[in-house]
C-alpha cells in the first residue's frame, strides 16, 4: 500500500475517508487526460474513479481521488486550475469523503428508441423511472440513425416492475422501450429465434404462392376469417393450402426469388453470428422457403411447414409436424436444448398473436412493428421498420457495428 493510499472497504476508500472529485469541462482536444492524471501525479493522489464523455466536441472529464499526501490541498487546486487556464479549459474541485455511494438494489438496462427522441419523451421516460424508485446512473447512445437510441443504467427498481411501468408510458409517447436486467446473462452468449413472414422477411410466403395459383383474394379470406377468430391457425393453413393445389413445384423457386428481406436483416443475423450467438427462424410459411433463408443467411436452426408434393405438384396439403402457436414455442425450448442454453438466454422476434407464446417463453421476446395485443403481451416493441435495431436492446451499439463492416470489408 502506497503511502497516500488509504484505508480501503471491499476494494474502495472508507466512507469517511477524505477524497476530491476533479470536474475538467471545455472543447475537446487530445491530450486532455493524459493532461490531468500528469498534473494529479505531481501530488501522489490515488485515482478512485473516473468518468468521461465527449458531446459535440465538448469534454466533460470526471475524476475521484484521494487527497494528496506532504502537500496542502489548496496547493493541489490551484496547480490544477491554472493547467486548466492554459487550455483554455474550466475546472471545478470538490472536497468530500470516501467513493460513490452504493447503488441500489435491482440493475438494469433502460433501452429507448425514438425516430425522433423527443425531449418531451425523455423527460417523461427519466421521471417515470424516478417515480418507480429507480436512479439513473448512466446515460450514453448507443446509434444516432436510423434511429436515435440511449441507454439508461438504472438501480433502486426491480426488473420486472420497471418493465410494466415503462412499457405504459412507451406507449403512451409512441417510443420504444426495453427494460433488461443487468448482470453477466447479458453479455452470455445467447439463442436469437425469429419469426419468418412479416418478420425477418417483408412479405408473407402464403400470399406469394397464392399470386401464383390466381387465388390471392380467397387466400385473403381466409387470413381475415383467421383474424375475426372464426378459424384457428391450423384450421386456416389446411384450408388456405388447399386452395394451391394444382399448382406446379417449379414454383418455388420463383417464390423464392421474390422474398424481400426485411431492411436490417442482413447486418443483424451478420453481427449475432460474430458474436457467437446462434440465430434460428420458425415459421408458419413453409420449409420450401425457411430451408433457402437458412442456408442464405447462415442461420443454425430453421423449422417451418412442409408443403406436399406429388408427381411435381402441390398436392394442397402440408405434411409433417405443424408448427403453429404452440409449436413455436416448442421449437423456441428445443433449439435452446440443442444449443445447451438456458430459456433466460433466448431472444425471440415476431409480429403476429402466433407467436405470443415464443415471446412469452424467452428471455427476451421482442415483439416487431406487432398488433397492439402482441405489443402489449411481448417484454418490448420495436415499431420502426429496421430489424438490426434489435441488436440495440442487446447493448450493441452502432459504432461497433460498423466498425466490424469496415474490418471486413
Amino acid at each position: 500500500m502506497s503511502a497516500s493510499q488509504p484505508p480501503e472497504t471491499n476494494g474502495a476508500p472508507a466512507a469517511d475517508v477524505p477524497t476530491l472529485l476533479v470536474k475538467i469541462f471545455g472543447k475537446d482536444r487530445p491530450g486532455i487526460t493524459a493532461g490531468l492524471f500528469d498534473t494529479l501525479a505531481a501530488f501522489s493522489v490515488d485515482v478512485v474513479d473516473i468518468e468521461q464523455v465527449v458531446t459535440r466536441g465538448r469534454i466533460v472529464l470526471c475524476a475521484l481521488v484521494t487527497e494528496p499526501a506532504g502537500v496542502s490541498e489548496g496547493e493541489l487546486r490551484a496547480t490544477v486550475h491554472g493547467w486548466a487556464e492554459s487550455l483554455k479549459l474550466q475546472a471545478e474541485i470538490i472536497s468530500g469523503t470516501g467513493d460513490n455511494r452504493p447503488r441500489g438494489v435491482g440493475r438494469s438496462h433502460v433501452t429507448v428508441l425514438g425516430n425522433p427522441l423527443t425531449s418531451e419523451s425523455a423527460a417523461a421516460i427519466a421521471a417515470r423511472i424516478t417515480e418507480s424508485g429507480g436512479n439513473i446512473d448512466r446515460i450514453f447512445r448507443l446509434a444516432k440513425y436510423p434511429v436515435t437510441a440511449v441507454e439508461f443504467a438504472v438501480s433502486g427498481a426491480e426488473t420486472e416492475a420497471l418493465r410494466t411501468a415503462l412499457a405504459t408510458q412507451a406507449a403512451a409517447l409512441g417510443v420504444d422501450v426495453a427494460v433488461m436486467a443487468s448482470g453477466l446473462g447479458r453479455r452470455a452468449q445467447r439463442l436469437v429465434v425469429m419469426d419468418v413472414d412479416s418478420t425477418l422477411i417483408q412479405d408473407e410466403v402464403i400470399e406469394l404462392f397464392a399470386a401464383h395459383a390466381g387465388c390471392e383474394e380467397q387466400v385473403a379470406e381466409v387470413t381475415a376469417a383467421a383474424m375475426r377468430g372464426e378459424l384457428d391457425f391450423e384450421q386456416s393453413l389446411h384450408a388456405r393450402v388447399a386452395l394451391l393445389a394444382g399448382l406446379d413445384a417449379s414454383v418455388i423457386e420463383k417464390v423464392r426469388g421474390e422474398v424481400r428481406l426485411t431492411p436490417g436483416a442482413r447486418t443483424l443475423i451478420r453481427t449475432l453470428k460474430r458474436l457467437g450467438y446462434q440465430v434460428g427462424v420458425v415459421s408458419g410459411g413453409f420449409t420450401q422457403v425457411t430451408d433457402d433463408l437458412k442456408e442464405r443467411l447462415g442461420l443454425d436452426f430453421a423449422q417451418a411447414n412442409t408443403l406436399e408434393i406429388v408427381d411435381g405438384k402441390l398436392t394442397g396439403r402440408v405434411t409433417g409436424e405443424i408448427v403453429d402457436r404452440a409449436g413455436k414455442a416448442r421449437l423456441l425450448r428445443r433449439f435452446a436444448a440443442e444449443a445447451g442454453l438456458p430459456l433466460n438466454q433466448t431472444v425471440a422476434i415476431g409480429d403476429g398473436a402466433n407467436d405470443l407464446d415464443m415471446l412469452n417463453t424467452a428471455g427476451l421476446g421482442v415483439a416487431f412493428n406487432a398488433k397492439p395485443v402482441v405489443r402489449e403481451a411481448a417484454h418490448t416493441a420495436v415499431n420502426v421498420p429496421f430489424l438490426d435495431t434489435v441488436l440495440y436492446l442487446l447493448g450493441i451499439t452502432r459504432e461497433e457495428v460498423e466498425a466490424a463492416d469496415a474490418l471486413d470489408s
